[in-house]
Order: C-alpha cells, then structure tokens, then sequence
C-alpha cells in the first residue's frame, strides 16, 4: 500500500503542470493592478465574451503595521501543502498524516527558535488577537480562586484592552497604568501596581501606532521577582528586533504570521514550561495543541508561518539597518523641508520601521486623502473607521489637533528607497498646499497664539 502510494505521487510529481497563462509581473514604484470588469460566472463558457480588462495604477505600500506581503520564499515554502500534502497532521494513522505533522513540527522548531523557546512552548493559533485572548483571559480565569487582578498599559492593542474590559465584567480588577510623554511607562508605578492578588502583567513590546519599544527585559525582571506572570503581545516585534523569552524573563508572547511576512490567519502564543504557566482553553473541541487549542492546525499556514520566522531570524541584523537608513532619510527630509512636524513617541526607544509623525495645522484625513498614491494610515487599522482621534496618541498627552493631524508611515523589508523619496515628496508638496488653504496656519504665520483664543460657538 504504501509503495502503492508512493509510486503514485512519484508520477504525479514528475507530470507536467497544465499550461497556465502568467500574468506579466507588476511594475515597482507605483505597482500596476489588474482590474477585471467582467461579471463572474462560475462555469466557463465558449460563448462567453473575453474580460474586458483594463490597468489601473496602485499606490505605493507605505503601511507595514497593518499587514505585510507575504515573502516569495514563505509561498514556496507554502504551495507543496496547499497542493500535493493535504494530510490532516492529527491523522496518525497513515502517511498523509505523518507528512503533515512532520512539517507542522518543523515549523514549531522555527517559531520557537526564533524567540529563544522550547518547541514544545509554542501553541499555533489563528493570529495574535487569539493568542491575546488566550494569554489573558486564559491565565485570568485558570488562576481565579486566588487571584483576582491584572495589570496592563492604556496604549495596548484594542484585543488586550477589550480583553481586560470582558474579565472586568467577570469580576476582576484591572489596573490600567498610564504612560509617560514618550509612551513608556514608569517602572516604579508598575512595582507600586503589583497586588499580592495579581495573576499578569500584559504590556507590549513595540507599539503597533507609534513604535515604541517598551523595557520588556526589566519588566520581565520585575514581574518573575514578584512572581507574577508577564505576558508580551510582540506581534510588531517579532522578528524585527531580537528577542529572548528566557532572558527577558517572558512567560508568555502572543505572535502574529501576517506582521512578519507570512500568512494571515495564522499565529502563535508561547505559554512557558518551566515554571509552569497554566491557561484556561477558550476553544472546546478534540483536544489538539496540548489542549490549549483545539480545532485542526492549518498545515500550509503553519508552514508558511514557520517559514517567515526562519527568513526573519536570517536577515533580521540586515533588515534593520536598512530599515533604520530609510527611515532616516523619510524622517530627515521632511523635517528639513517643513516646520511643525513633531514625532510621536520616544525617538531612541524605537522600532525605525514604524513611523508616526503630526503635521500642525492639517487634518489627518484630507493628508491621507491627497496622499492617494501611497498607501499610508493616520493610526491603527482595527480603528482606522472611528473619526475619533488615537487613545494611544491621547494617552501620550498629544494635543487634540496634533492627534488628529498624525499620520503613520510603515517602512519594511520591500520598501525602496525611490518609494520612500517619492512618498516624501508627495507629503512635502500636499502638507504646503494644504497648510496654505488653512486660516489657522495663516492666523500662526501671522504670530497669533492660537491657544490664547476664546473660540465661539454659534
């Protein structure tokens, strides 16, 4: 049978693929797309008339918070499980299984590696908002009888703070602990909110709006000497800057495919073993990830986070010195060329590729909107449709107008340096214009002090 099998898939392997026609690769700078006006039929026809298809110019991609494109390497490592091993890797009972699991493992050896963890400490998820939700309310609920409370930041991702808000609804206390101007927080106030009753502290390694890279090792340090857990959401960290779960003392770490290159829909929590970190399941099922995490494990998926971990840990040193140049140069002229640029955030304690500047005196929105060929963002993506202005800009003591004039520029693995001096040149050319349409920024010119202003309403 099992020569059967493998002469089968020999010749399957070895079989011409079926001529398909490739589409011609898009050009770099500002990327052709491709657009098909023809309505979809789910049968072909012959009757049926060609597509009319037509070229449509794409923006520049200047937004890697919000997702990244998937590395070429991380699809090829991809496509043989999307296509040929299809197994279920809990399928033990026959090959298609085992080929599966054997890959599913591999791929647990790259995440863990990357991180500095045992293979046997990562728990594959659907992304980060999951491993969020399991680290928090996992730990929460496992440890309830004798603890009660929980610590994290105000400028966390909206899926730790919602997270925090439902156990609030269960009867925890949680205590939200501010940040400085920089957007760090003070280390003596996290000592100072350690309870003899809290279960976890949650706070993120790099800020998903404003880049800022929080003491994690100290707080590590902290946390294990007041044993209290300390759970990290590093989903902008991993694999852009180096990081080690048992020197900065981490118990846990929520981990996203799609921010590094890889896969969406796909993602990992490390949960300690030695000591012990106990997690309530969310997810009731058969029992697989060591009953962490029941459902089936997306072969490809896994393989492809795995993968981009991999590629990530290789070029990690090469990748942030090019990264840390471009943002240099992005940063560099546009202060040069306009005033009343300020930079959110701690400028040493940074992550380079994510940066979020206020333009006085303009509106976020009509900036991005004139901003049409590149796409860019004013915060982040999961509440990029409020018009309210950022609570993490707002928890960094930003003023109003300046919050509401920020706009974020994502600089990752494929930008290029004619990319980020074209976008540059767009935003210096668009900021004027509209700065020149703005009474307020003539009313300033003029040496008025707009604070000093007693505004009426009618």
């Amino acid at each position: 049978m099992m020569l059967l099998r493998t002469s089968w898939r020999l010749v399957a392997a070895a079989a011409p693929a079926a001529p398909w026609p490739r589409a011609k690769a898009p050009t770099r700078g500002l990327r052709l797309r491709v657009v098909d006006h023809a309505p979809q039929s789910a049968v072909p026809s012959d009757a049926a008339t060609a597509p009319e298809v037509e070229s449509v110019l794409r923006p520049l991609y200047m937004d890697v918070q919000a997702t990244t494109p998937l590395d070429p390497r991380v699809l090829d490592a991809m496509l043989p499980y999307l296509v040929n091993y299809y197994g279920n890797p809990h399928s033990r009972t026959h090959a298609y299984g085992w080929e599966s699991e054997a890959a599913m493992e591999r791929a647990r050896q790259q995440v863990a590696s990357l991180i500095g963890a045992d293979p046997r400490e990562i728990i594959f998820t659907s992304g980060a908002t999951e491993s969020n939700n399991i680290a928090i309310k996992g730990v929460a609920r496992f440890y309830r009888s004798r603890k009660k409370h929980l610590i994290t930041t105000q400028t966390e991702h909206k899926c730790v703070l919602d997270s925090c808000r439902s156990l609030e609804a269960e009867g925890f206390q949680v205590t939200y602990l501010p940040v400085k101007k920089s957007g760090i927080i003070d280390l003596k106030e996290l000592e100072a909110a350690i309870q003899p009753d809290t279960s976890l502290v949650s706070v993120m390694t790099v800020n998903n709006e404003i880049g800022v890279k929080q003491p994690i090792a100290e707080i590590g340090h902290i946390c294990s000497s007041r044993k209290v857990y300390f759970h990290t959401d590093a989903a902008q960290a991993v694999g852009k800057i180096p990081l080690d779960v048992n020197d900065m003392k981490i118990d846990l770490m929520s981990i996203s495919g799609h921010k590094i290159y890889g896969p969406k829909g796909v993602g990992a929590i490390y949960i300690r073993r030695r000591p012990r970190v106990r997690v309530e399941a969310l997810q009731s099922g058969g029992g697989q990830e060591r009953g962490m995490r029941s459902g089936t494990v997306p072969t490809p998926l896994v393989v492809g986070l795995g993968a981009a971990c991999e590629v990530a840990q290789q070029e990690m040193e090469y990748d942030h010195k090019r990264i840390s140049k471009l943002a240099e140069r992005l940063t560099r002229k546009i202060m040069k060329s306009l005033p009343d640029v300020v930079m959110n955030g701690d400028p040493e304690h940074h992550y380079p590729g994510c940066i979020n500047l206020s333009f006085a005196y303009v509106e976020g929105e009509s900036l991005l909107m004139a901003l049409k060929d590149v796409a860019l963002s004013s915060g982040s993506a999961c509440t990029s449709a409020s018009l309210e202005p950022s609570y993490v800009l707002r928890a960094i003591g930003t003023d109003e107008d300046l919050a509401h004039s920020s706009i974020r520029f994502g600089i990752g693995r494929f930008t290029t340096e004619e990319e980020v001096d074209y976008t540059v040149e767009k935003c210096i050319y668009h900021v004027k214009r509209l700065r020149e349409m703005s009474p307020l920024w003539e009313m300033v010119q003029d040496g008025i002090d707009l604070k000093s202003i007693k505004w009426t309403q009618h």
